[in-house]
């Protein structure tokens, strides 16, 4: 064993002869009792815990594979009237869930071949309502994530600028949120609506956007006109908090630039309040196009949504009120599992509410 150097008197090295090794049981007491994590990892394992988020998440998941795979599977399109041996079939309209018209069983009969059944039916017009509910899924879901996303990039750029900058800028800016804030919604897409069927209607045709036709485009312009402000809010009542912590302090002191500091320091520590906001904003996306749609907002026809097809199904509720039950339940299913996870991953992300 080699002897400890001698420690000269004006040196700063440590005498190692003061010092004894460390015994097995103190060495137990520094072992790290769990391993390391980060903060959405952390999020993620306390969302798996709670049942109602993991069954909103199955659900989902359920959903978006049924809207992806189902029209490759069923033969009928949302807009086609159905036919037997070439001929419109008159006799199809109205059908019960689960059953054939007249022409399509004489069909089956004459050559043996077996028809695809109508899952949920067939409406007034002859045409399938299963891939008529599964397309109006497909549009809700669609206008209610591309709402949320633009909603999110809207507000926290917004909310941002405004908690950063402070003073007059903060000002200025919060007291426009409140004029914006005060414009009632429906009356705005409803102005839209009528501008933008005018200006619109003829520079859309022949391009993707005809089919969601000039309401829908005037809705996602008024949700990025209107719907934006309280994620505005949230996130600049968020920056206003984090920016007096020490270390934006030093990321100023060393001459870091604004836009880093907020891209790498602030908004990062801002992400349960837009992840929970993101997620509870879905929902009411949903609704808020399925009522319009139901007012009449929404999507051209022929193109379904899930309102659209709850308004048609008005006239014969007492007749055939399984036309209007499918959609309904969709909606009810689809906001009912968006609040659910919104409410999860509020738990699961928000610091305030962790034990």
């Amino acid at each position: 064993m080699n002897k400890p150097l001698k420690k000269h008197l004006l040196s700063s090295q440590i005498n190692l002869a003061k010092f004894s090794p460390a015994s097995e049981e103190e060495k137990s007491q520094q072992e790290v009792m769990s391993e390391s994590t980060t903060f959405f990892r952390d999020g993620m394992k306390k969302l798996m815990r709670n049942p109602l988020a993991v069954g909103a998440i199955i659900v989902l998941v359920l959903l978006i594979i049924t809207i992806i795979v189902a029209p490759m599977i069923i033969p009928y399109g949302y807009d086609e009237i159905l036919k037997v041996g070439g001929k419109r079939d008159k006799t199809a309209a109205n059908l019960a869930p689960f059953t054939w018209s007249e022409n399509e069983i004489k069909y089956m009969e004459e050559t043996g071949e077996q028809l695809f059944p109508h899952i949920f039916g067939t409406d007034k017009m002859c045409r399938d309502y299963f891939a008529r509910v599964i397309y109006g899924t497909r549009v809700s879901l669609s206008v209610g994530l591309f709402a949320s996303i633009l909603v999110m990039i809207i507000g926290v750029l917004y909310g941002a600028i405004a908690g950063y900058a402070g003073g007059k800028v903060d000002l200025v800016m919060m007291r426009i949120c409140d004029i914006i804030y005060s414009l009632p919604d429906l009356l705005m897409v409803i102005l839209l609506s009528v501008v933008l069927r005018e200006t619109l209607g003829a520079a859309i045709t022949g391009t993707v956007f005809a089919k969601l036709g000039t309401n829908m485009l005037s809705l996602f312009i008024v949700f990025g006109l209107l719907y934006w402000v309280g994620m505005a809010r949230l996130v600049r009542g968020q920056i206003l908090t984090i920016k007096e912590n020490e270390y934006v302090l030093a990321a100023r002191t060393i001459g870091t630039k604004p836009s880093r500091i907020l891209r790498k320091h602030i908004l990062p520590n801002c992400l349960s309040v837009i992840i929970i906001s993101v997620a509870l904003q879905v929902p009411s996306a949903i609704f808020t196009e399925s009522y319009l749609s139901f007012l009449g907002l929404g999507v051209s026809q022929p193109m379904p949504s899930l309102g659209s097809l709850a308004n048609e199904a008005r006239g014969a509720l007492q007749a055939y009120p399984f036309q209007l039950v499918f959609p309904a339940l969709m909606i009810c299913l689809i906001v009912l599992s968006l609040n659910l996870l919104g409410d999860g991953l509020r738990d699961a992300f928000d610091p305030k509410l962790r034990r």
